[in-house]
């Protein structure tokens, strides 16, 4: 096992690394920017103990003045199968996303994804689950690096997590189970916000399932200005079990996005059913 205690440490030992490999990270701030590339096993001291924090943003310009866009805003990534993470934070704090643009805090670009009793902080798109839809694959080809644009199954669960953000602060198209976590809407200058953003393809029958969760807020969200979901492309795929909500999810509960006519084509299901309920949100099936 490899324990490290500070920045460089992490960058090293995530260098070296090779799948199997358990890295322990001692408690403590690191501010850091890194990839995962192997299948290893990220510990940290607890959720409060060890946090990983960066602050990119969409709108920030690299060194050929580029915008970064959503995509390379990320705190970490993960582009290795098989990787496993526990007891610790990952935080985007570069905040003010209305005048920033998105705000990354974890990548997930891999199979057999586990994270446990973790804790993922930022504002606009705190959490994405690749793969990338398949228009932006093309879309950026020369942009990002490969390992964030392939075609692959993406199978990630989160249990016991707690996850922060304003809007669409869940995206992607990934497989991906959260159970007994706990998602946190945030104050949002905007006033209003959503939960998940999926995107997945019609040919992806899995997507993103939510089981025994709490969905909360911080003080200073107002009741009914939060949506569980809305597809950010035409066949998201999005499905929210036994669930508790606070008073700031919006009766309707999902939206279509925007002037778009998504609802024909979204998979948005919830059981057991609420009344309210936009007429194309579907109980789960049995």
């Amino acid at each position: 096992m490899d324990i490290v205690h500070n920045s460089k440490e992490l960058i090293q030992a995530l260098g070296r690394a090779v799948s199997g490999d358990e890295i322990f990270l001692k408690e403590g701030v690191y501010r850091v920017k890194t990839v995962v590339r192997a299948g290893v096993t990220l510990t940290g001291a607890g959720m409060d103990k060890t946090v990983l924090i960066w602050d990119d943003y969409a709108q920030k310009r690299d060194e050929l003045g580029r915008e970064y866009v959503t995509f390379r805003t990320w705190t970490l990534a993960v582009c290795a199968d098989g990787v496993t993470v526990r007891d610790l934070s990952i935080v985007n704090d570069a905040l003010r996303p209305e005048v920033r643009g998105q705000e990354v805090a974890l990548t997930v670009y891999g199979d057999r994804f586990l994270m446990e009793n973790c804790r993922l902080t930022s504002t606009q798109d705190t959490l994405f689950l690749g793969p990338l839809p398949d228009d932006l694959i093309e879309r950026y080809d020369g942009f990002l690096p490969d390992e964030l644009r392939l075609r692959k199954e993406c199978r990630q669960v989160f249990r016991n997590c707690l996850i922060e953000g304003t809007v669409d602060f869940i995206f992607g198209c990934g497989d991906a189970l959260f159970e007994n976590c706990e998602i946190r809407s945030l104050v949002d200058a905007r006033g209003h916000g959503y939960v998940a953003a999926p995107a997945h393809e019609k040919r992806q029958t899995r997507g993103f399932l939510f089981r025994e969760c709490r969905l909360t807020r911080e003080p200073g969200v107002a009741d009914g200005s939060i949506w569980l979901a809305r597809p950010w492309r035409d066949y998201g795929l999005c499905a929210f079990e036994n669930c508790q909500y606070d008073a700031h999810i919006a009766p309707e509960g999902f939206d279509k996005w925007n002037d778009t006519d998504r609802d024909r084509t979204a998979r948005f299901y919830e059981s057991p059913p609420r009344p309210g309920r936009v007429p194309w949100a579907k109980e789960i099936p049995t």
